[in-house]
């Protein structure tokens, strides 16, 4: 099914910060024409290091849907190597964020388009389309968007709070400069309209570093509340625990219970369905409480058929909701 423009209609939109994010976007990708989805990326983790544009939930979402991405890790390439990194330290450089030899080539390649000219867009696709991905993987906007996480220590570029200082530090808030005057994704702007759209599935991300800097711009928030097609949000929280990355670390600091209602009340004004696993069942009462339509699935995606398992529960979920 093509829409007007001849183009695959748009059945899914999934909003994607890394790992997490990822796994299910390659679930999607397992039970629906991969051109029918669409994944927008978190990109307030972009920054320079070392000459380089690095996008790093764009490469997670790349390498995971081509089937490349470092199984152990699940950011990476798979069975990548560390000669850079080893030639560097021995010159002094800076090696707190590690880049493989094989990944270095993205970021060279992203590098030098963008100062030829090209928008992060066209770099994305030119990437993804040659490493033979057919799911469309676009970055939440061409503007630049960076992740501020302001800690008892003072403020911290995502990556120097998240890779150098290893989340250390305790969190007091987030500031996503350029979001003010970053201008949504025209693609997604046109996904959210297309009438074959089925879901919008925000993903089991962190839902301040990963989803917030997407809400944080301009329009975003407001097209997902008026979307036709409903907001499904799954919990990044599991029995009280982030199955990835630092979530429940931020919410203990933050003051907010480590809890997947808590998730869910910060969805609570465009999503119209939420997914939270057995564990919290117990849960579901207080978030129907918040409006919210509730299903409870395996929400763990240890293997691929545990992604692909909670796709079809997501999918199945979205068409009742519609």
């Amino acid at each position: 099914m093509t829409n007007k423009s001849g183009a695959a209609a748009t059945r899914c939109i999934a909003l994607s910060g890394g790992v997490g994010g990822a796994k299910l976007a390659l679930g999607l990708s397992r039970i629906l024409d991969p051109p029918s989805i669409l994944v927008v990326a978190n990109c307030g983790d972009d920054f320079d290091h070392l000459g380089l544009r690095i996008c790093p939930d764009l490469d997670t979402l790349s390498y995971t849907l081509a089937g490349i991405a470092n199984p152990e890790t699940g950011w990476g390439i798979a069975n990548d190597t560390g000669s850079f990194m080893d030639a560097l330290s021995r010159l002094g450089g800076e090696t707190w964020f590690h880049l493989g030899d094989k990944d270095l080539a993205t970021h060279a390649e992203r590098t030098w388009r963008l100062a030829a000219g090209e928008s992060l867009s066209e770099v994305t696709a030119a990437i993804t389309r040659r490493l033979g991905i057919e799911t469309r993987i676009i970055p939440m906007s061409d503007d630049s968007v960076a992740t501020v996480v302001e800690t008892a220590a003072g403020p911290l570029a995502f990556q120097h709070y998240f890779v150098r200082e290893r989340c250390a530090p305790a969190v007091t808030g987030f500031r996503f400069e350029g979001a003010a005057s970053a201008r949504v994704h025209p693609s997604l702007v046109v996904a959210l309209a297309e009438p074959d759209l089925e879901a919008i599935v925000v993903c089991p991300s962190n839902p301040f570093i990963s989803i917030d800097p997407m809400l944080a711009i301009p329009g975003i928030r407001e097209a997902l509340a008026g979307a036709d097609a409903p907001v499904v949000a799954v919990s990044p929280v599991v029995a009280g625990k982030a199955i990835k990355g630092p979530t429940a670390k931020m919410m203990v600091e933050l003051g907010i219970p480590v809890a997947a209602q808590s998730v869910a009340a910060h969805y609570a004004g465009f999503a119209r369905g939420f997914v939270l696993d057995h564990a919290d069942e117990g849960e579901a009462g207080a978030i129907r409480a918040l409006g919210l339509e509730v299903l409870v699935t395996e929400t763990v995606m240890r293997t691929l058929d545990d992604r692909v398992a909670l796709a079809e529960a997501v999918m199945r979920f979205a068409r009742v909701l519609t």
